[in-house]
This record gives structure tokens, C-alpha cells and sequence, in this order.
């Protein structure tokens, strides 16, 4: 029943979200079209479920979450725009893909390197919260790209300036420190003599987070570059970045990989000394 109901409120929220930010009158499948693209997310995710439960498997979860990307840009930029896709409809949907495309190969060549994602080892056994899981990641797509989905969609268009290039510039330094730092962790992890450590090299020195940085800063670019056209509620576009950075920070992602590593090193004075020493998401110089 909480399951039941930690669903039904999720659903709600992105459903008020997508008719109160609707970027114009335009319609898709006889709904409001952000209205329209967040069933699409959820839909995905509860389709996918099914077979993912009943071979007791997760690893094509995060591949899922980055195809709905794809898709939701694909749908908004070449069918429920409101008219023809302005150069910043085409930007924002280009950094998305470029995004989704590179984080969910890696994600999934690393889940079936792995043979499995220790996240989900009790979840996936009980459906109610499996499904849940997996209803969560349908929002978190359609949160995470509702600004962007408002600035492609919109009636409002406004030529590309300064805001835009800031917008531009921190997606690409965002961008950059999480591809960099997967790449160094993945290369530290295959290596045999580092087996069982835990990775404290390039930018691992200077955050001990460095990805989900470079994944706040990017979603914070494509807020940036979405915002000069919102215009009275859309406003809650903003909401995109924030919603990212309460995730990765109160709830999937940094609470939970920081409980691992203390069960894991708690006891290494190594690892105490680089959790004293190394700030946990923004990076600085290592000490």
C-alpha cells in the first residue's frame, strides 16, 4: 500500500508540473503536450518493468531512463513544438543527446561488466518497491528535462545570446567532469592491483563526487539556456537542476554510495584521511 501510494503522489506531482508549465496550446494524443510526454515516461518505465521483474533483473534499468531521454527529446523537438524548432529547440535537444547517448552506454556496459547493480540486490525481489524504483526514474526523466522540454515546445521564441552561451559553457564543463570521471574510475577500477580500493586519482582527489558535479552543472546549463522564453509558470522550469541536485544529493546518490564506502573502508585510516581531506561534491585543489 506505501508503494502504492509513493506512486500515486509522484505521478500527481510531474502531472501538475506538466499542465501547470505548458509552454503553449498545443496539443499531442488530445492532451497538453507535456502533459502527453510524461505518461510517455512513466509508460516506459512500467512496460520495461514487467519483464525486469519477472527475470529478476536490473540490467536494463538505467539503459531504459537513458532511452526515454532520447525519446522524449525526439518527440518534442520534431512533433509537439509549436511551430518550426527554433536554433535553441536544436541546442537543447543536441546536449541531451549527447548526454543520454554517452552515460547510458557507459552505464549499461558497466552493469553487464559487472554482472549486476548492488542497488537493486533486496529491491528487485518485491515488486511493490521494484516498481517503484522504476516509476521514480520515468519522473526523475521528465523532471530532469522539463526545462528544457518548455524552452522546445514554446510559443516563445527568442533568439540565442550570452545567456545561452553561459548556459552552453557550464553544460560543457559539467559534461566534461563527469564523462572524465567515469573514464578515471572505470580505468582505476580494471586495473587487478587496485581491487577491493577505492579510487582516489584525477579528479577523485579534488571531490570525492566529481561525477554527479559535472551532472548538477550540465542540467544547471540547460536550465540556463531554457530560461530566456519561460514565461509565467514555466518559471518552475528551474525546478529541473534543483530536482537533480536533491536527488544525486539527499536520496540516490551520495547518501547511498557514502554509506557503501564507510561499510566498505570505514575502518582504512586511508580512507578517513581522504573523507577528511576531500570535499564530497564541489571540487578543490587536493590537500
Amino acid at each position: 500500500m506505501r508503494a502504492l501510494i509513493v506512486i500515486a503522489i509522484s505521478v500527481g506531482l510531474a502531472l501538475c508540473l506538466a499542465f501547470a508549465t505548458r509552454a503553449s496550446e498545443t496539443e499531442l494524443a488530445g492532451l497538453p503536450v507535456l502533459v502527453t510526454l510524461a505518461l510517455i515516461a512513466m509508460g516506459i518505465q512500467w512496460l520495461v518493468f514487467i519483464p525486469s521483474y519477472l527475470f529478476q533483473t536490473e540490467h536494463y534499468y538505467d539503459l531504459t531512463g537513458s532511452l526515454t531521454y532520447l525519446l522524449l527529446v525526439a518527440i518534442a523537438v520534431l512533433g509537439a513544438t509549436a511551430g518550426e524548432p527554433d536554433l535553441r529547440a536544436w541546442l537543447l535537444a543536441g546536449l541531451v543527446v549527447i548526454w543520454a547517448s554517452r552515460l547510458g552506454s557507459f552505464l549499461f556496459r558497466r552493469v553487464k561488466r559487472a554482472g549486476k547493480d548492488g542497488r537493486f540486490d533486496e529491491i528487485k525481489t518485491r515488486w511493490p518497491r521494484f516498481l517503484v524504483t522504476w516509476t521514480l526514474q520515468g519522473i526523475w526523466v521528465f523532471i530532469t528535462l522539463l526545462a528544457a522540454l518548455i524552452a522546445i515546445t514554446s510559443a516563445n521564441q527568442q533568439p540565442l545570446g550570452w545567456v545561452a552561451l553561459l548556459g552552453a559553457g557550464l553544460w560543457l564543463i559539467g559534461f566534461t567532469f563527469e564523462a572524465v570521471a567515469d573514464a578515471q574510475k572505470t580505468a582505476f577500477n580494471a586495473k587487478p592491483e587496485n581491487r577491493g580500493k577505492f579510487v582516489n586519482v584525477g579528479l577523485w582527489r579534488w571531490s570525492r563526487h566529481p561525477n554527479y558535479f559535472g551532472e548538477i552543472l550540465l542540467w544547471t546549463g540547460i536550465a540556463v539556456i531554457a530560461a530566456p522564453v519561460f514565461q509565467g509558470w514555466q518559471w518552475l522550469g528551474l525546478v529541473s537542476p534543483v530536482f537533480v541536485a536533491f536527488l544525486l544529493l539527499k536520496v540516490s546518490g551520495v547518501p547511498l554510495l557514502e554509506k557503501r564506502a564507510d561499510e566498505k573502508w570505514g575502518s582504512n585510516p586511508d580512507y578517513q584521511a581522504y573523507k577528511r581531506h576531500t570535499p564530497v561534491l564541489l571540487p578543490s585543489t587536493p590537500r
